[in-house]
């Protein structure tokens, strides 16, 4: 519910494809990435670099290393790169060619961007800002303008109405993002990440200056403004900061030309750039993305055991834990009867505990899970009259509100797994002591907590 659809149709497409695999999961952010990366060396290309800034927007590209996170985890975050990039390269093609089409590709990619990320509104935002400095506004008489925003808004218009119907989660989980996670971020947080990648930070920062006062790309004018109307928007919003990294393709292939211009006496000097660009970020390449197994992962980082953990960072803890979880669900659920079996519920705690359930429990031929955590709780409850109840990660508190027998099974501990899916319990419960019905639809309210 918090998500457009457009991440759904393309994990359903994977799924079609190739099941639950490894592969599929990570081949489309993987082909997204991909894209990004032709899109920036076609952009330097459209800006009027020759080879060498060609190739130093791809090295910009494999530089950036959280790029390499960004494009191997199934979320809508590789996507959204992606359309704000092919978004910038359509607003190119058009200053260049005066074509009309390419307003029109504009509003597609617009469109298909609202129902992957709402992200993209800020993109748009920076883009309406920055329209007012190309041709001084000139384009707002254009009526090929207007069209492409129609365009943009028929394709978002079913997330539109879905959203209608159903009274906005998006605003709820807005909310709740605000409450628990973005009003605990430093004001200063935003900007300060952008100096985490310093190398690649001066290449942008160079496209910028070009794009606002530079002579050979002061047509682009409006590209510039666009970033840092986007860069200032999110900032005072308090926005995570990996959100503007989808801004920075068109700013290294900026970069990357202006850089050409400033060393075309000495074009061999761009070679050299390229490899101090490049090899540095090299070493974080296993930070952003699981190319090392986790013994060499945990010498590469230094970590140390205590009390039987290991504390991993985030997405590398979220990989693990979620196999033993399936395992012992199953143990519990084959030790029923029959009878049992056939109304028996899994009831998981949140949306991670119910994903395995429903992903890896397909090969334990386990029934589809239930969670009141977000989207799950639109599917429903199940079978109210269940006779068992198998609780995984829910707390002791919630299960006695709920039933009148409950034994606990086992307390789940997992040396890597993320804190939160350590030290779980494993509850089978019997004889309901209240309306499930009434039960789940008073929980709507909490469903992003």
């Amino acid at each position: 519910m918090e998500f457009p659809p457009l991440i759904g149709l393309i994990g359903k497409i994977s799924y079609l494809v190739f099941d639950y695999s490894l592969l599929g999961m990570r081949l489309f952010p993987t082909l997204a990435g991909v894209g990004i990366l032709v899109l920036c060396c076609l952009m330097a290309k459209e800006l009027g670099g020759k080879s060498k800034a060609i190739l130093l927007s791809g090295i910009c590209i494999l530089a950036f290393w959280p790029f390499f996170r960004n494009h191997t985890l199934f979320q809508p975050v590789a996507f959204d790169q992606f359309f704000w990039t092919l978004g910038f390269y359509y607003l190119i093609r058009f200053i260049n060619s005066q074509d009309k089409k390419f307003l029109l590709f504009l509003g597609i990619s617009l469109g298909l961007g609202l129902m992957n990320k709402y992200t993209i509104l800020v993109w748009a935002f920076g883009i309406f800002i920055g329209l007012f400095f190309y041709q001084k506004g000139k384009l707002f008489k254009n009526k090929w303008l207007y069209v492409s925003a129609c365009i943009a808004l028929l394709i978002f218009l079913p997330n539109i109405l879905w959203q209608a119907q159903n009274g906005f989660p998006i605003l709820k989980h807005l909310e709740v993002l605000s409450q628990k996670q973005l009003s605990g971020i430093h004001p200063m947080e935003f900007a300060l990440v952008q100096l985490y990648f310093p190398f690649t930070l001066v290449i942008s920062i160079l496209g910028v200056i070009a794009l606002l006062v530079g002579k050979n790309l002061k047509k682009y004018k409006v590209i510039g403004i666009a970033t840092l109307v986007i860069f200032s928007t999110m900032w005072i919003l308090n926005s995570k900061a990996y959100y503007f990294f989808a801004a920075y393709p068109v700013l290294f292939a900026s970069g990357a030309v202006k850089i050409e211009a400033l060393l075309s006496r000495k074009p061999s000097l761009i070679y050299i750039f390229g490899f101090i660009l490049l090899i540095p970020s090299i070493y974080f390449i296993p930070e952003a993305t699981p190319v090392l197994d986790i013994e060499k992962f945990v010498e590469y980082k230094g970590l140390e055991e205590k009390n039987g953990r290991i504390e991993l960072t985030g997405d590398y803890a979220d990989m693990f834990g979620w196999e033993e979880q399936v395992k012992l669900v199953d143990s519990v659920y084959q030790s029923l009867s029959l009878e049992e079996k056939n109304n028996c519920v899994l009831w998981a705690e949140n949306y991670g505990e119910a994903g395995a359930l429903k992903i890896l429990g397909k090969k334990y031929d386990l029934p589809n899970p239930i969670s009141r955590h977000g989207s799950f709780w639109i599917w429903g409850y199940g079978n109210k009259d269940a006779d068992v109840w198998i609780s995984l990660g829910n707390e002791k508190p919630s299960v006695e509100y709920v039933f009148e027998e409950m034994e606990l099974v086992k307390i789940i501990t997992h040396k890597y797994a993320i804190g939160e899916e350590n030290g779980i319990p494993l509850y089978i419960c019997r004889k309901p002591k209240i309306d499930i019905e009434k039960w789940w639809k008073d929980y709507e309210e909490h469903i992003f907590d």
